[in-house]
């Protein structure tokens, strides 16, 4: 199989043959992700003993390590052949999960739990030095028109993928914990064994990609990394990343722990809520892709961002101080917009960075300080948070109205923030910093957020006009409705009668009053004489 870019511009077929692999390869990539990390990595490391501090360092590893990314664009330019370094260094990095499958078998808690961390951190280093030259590769394959809406249909059937497999792996993994409990980490170890071979498979359909040849750089490699940070407008991009991905990630990673731990929820209940975020996900992720080709990434951004840091502040109300009756349908708003939101927030930073970005060669070198900026930023926020976690435990702030009174005290709980909660807090300020930092990058074809939501609204209420379903229960409540429509109306009508009719009695009122009167007694007197 030959693995060198072309040397002439790819065809229209070529370019079509590569949209369709690259989609398969998204699949295999997140039935890789799903069976081996997220609430299932968690439940395993805790399985294993893990520390606060230990989960942290696993939730900050897939994007920390994203810093080699550096020695990834200088190996890019040496070898000057992107789907060559994206194919050997995805084969190596998903080998590792296959050697973490044996762990339950050859080693104890104590022992597996540092092997885990140590072979994830090969997975997820060369990862990132293969994702960097997948991201240029994608850069120059994928036509600039078409970036949101390819992308948005590409996560819609990642999504839709996540969401299957998540469900069916939770309550496999709560039947063997019921029933078979003695199997649970064996359970585990077949997880991350039918990862690694999706991976793999992954590996081979991204192998027959075909690939642009890359442009030719005349300047020295290193000084690349000057050129973004002259560019004012991607510099402000930078900021405003840099405090997004801080923000964010030093809450995200936690929201399972935060189930798991805090809210003593089984596993099924914390992939059922993951699950419905995703749902949520892939019914908007087209929505917010054709805004993002039609207006732009910014715009959806503003929209979208705000939302996001509402569900992030919502989780401090799940406890007051403790779970109550209004926590899981609570949790279950939070994680419905949090999808909503996230769909557009994801599609929109990969698509920003992208279009601010030159065509040429220079792209790579671009896209590589922004994904080192993200991963330093996104990397160390888990680790302080997992770190600082001991410390906020033993602290609680709480606000509470209290009514004292002979017969007895009212107490009502309005806040209540403890451990976590002050995590997700600061979360939501340095977001709102982030969100004013955003107004400083310029793009192409933004406009205001309102008329985006315009737009939206109206077009979802001709969805509805249109749904034959929506039509029939319309139907279904119009006529006892109706009655009271028609009450109401007959009221209006029998108020504007009456009005009309004391309009015209008060208008002859005051046309009989301003008539001249008579002088009767001059009259008499004329009669007299």
């Amino acid at each position: 199989m030959k693995l060198t870019p072309s040397e002439v511009p790819l065809t229209e077929p070529q370019v079509k043959k590569g949209l369709h692999l690259i989609v398969q390869d998204g699949l295999m990539a997140e039935a890789m992700a799903t069976l081996t990390g997220g609430a299932f990595l968690v439940s395993y490391a805790l399985k294993l003993g893990a520390s606060n501090f230990q989960i942290g360092l696993l939730a900050s590893m897939p994007t920390l390590t994203n810093l080699f990314q550096l020695l990834a664009i200088y190996l890019i330019y040496l070898i000057g052949n992107r789907r060559v370094l994206s194919v050997t260094t995805s084969l190596f990095a998903r080998l590792p999960l296959i050697l973490i499958s044996l762990i339950p078998f050859l080693f104890s808690p104590s022992t597996g739990l540092p092997l885990l961390i140590l072979f994830l951190s090969f997975h997820y280093i060369l990862g990132a030095i293969s994702g960097c030259s997948w991201n240029s590769w994608m850069k120059d394959l994928v036509p600039e028109d078409q970036l949101g809406t390819y992308f948005s249909n590409r996560s819609r059937l990642i999504q839709m993928l996540n969401v299957g497999l998540s469900l069916v792996c939770a309550f496999f993994l709560d039947f063997i914990k019921s029933r078979f409990p003695q199997w649970e980490m064996n359970t585990y170890s077949i997880m991350f064994f039918l990862g690694g071979l999706a991976g793999l498979y992954g590996v081979y359909v991204v192998s027959k990609v075909p690939e642009p040849k890359l442009a030719a750089i005349k300047s020295n490699v290193f000084s690349l990394f000057k050129t973004p940070f002259k560019e004012k407008n991607f510099r402000n991009l930078l900021i405003f990343n840099s405090f997004w991905a801080f923000a964010v990630n030093l809450a995200a990673p936690f929201f399972s722990v935060y189930l798991l731990k805090m809210l003593n929820l089984p596993l099924s209940y914390v992939i059922g809520f993951t699950i419905l975020s995703q749902a949520t996900n892939i019914l908007f992720i087209r929505v917010w892709g054709k805004y993002s080709d039609k207006y732009s990434n910014k715009t959806i951004l503003r929209i979208c961002g705000p939302i996001y840091l509402c569900c992030i502040l919502a989780f401090t109300f799940t406890t007051m101080p403790h779970s109550h009756s209004l926590t899981l349908p609570l949790l279950v708003l939070i994680y419905m917009f949090n999808g909503i939101s996230i769909a557009g927030i994801n599609l929109s930073l990969t698509n920003i960075g992208m279009k601010l970005a030159p065509k040429e060669g220079e792209a790579t070198a671009f896209l590589t300080i922004r994904g080192l900026t993200n991963a330093f930023f996104a990397g160390i926020a888990p680790i302080i948070g997992g770190y600082f976690v001991d410390f906020f435990s033993k602290r609680e702030l709480s606000f509470n109205f209290e009514w004292k009174a002979p017969d007895g005290n009212f107490i009502l709980h309005t806040l209540n923030i403890q451990t976590w909660d002050f995590f997700f807090v600061f979360a939501f300020i340095l977001g709102i910093v982030a969100l004013y930092r955003l107004s400083y990058v310029k793009e192409k074809g933004e406009v205001h957020q309102k008329v985006v939501i315009n737009e939206i609204s109206s077009s979802f209420r001709k969805e509805l006009k249109s749904n034959a379903m929506f039509q029939g229960i319309k139907s279904m409540f119009y006529i006892p409705f109706s009655i009271f429509t028609i009450l109401k109306r007959k009221r209006k009508i029998y108020k504007y009668k009456v009005s009309k009719k004391a309009d015209r009695t008060a208008a002859k009122l005051v046309s009989y009053s301003e008539k001249p009167k008579k002088n009767h007694t001059k009259e008499r007197k004329l009669i007299k004489a």
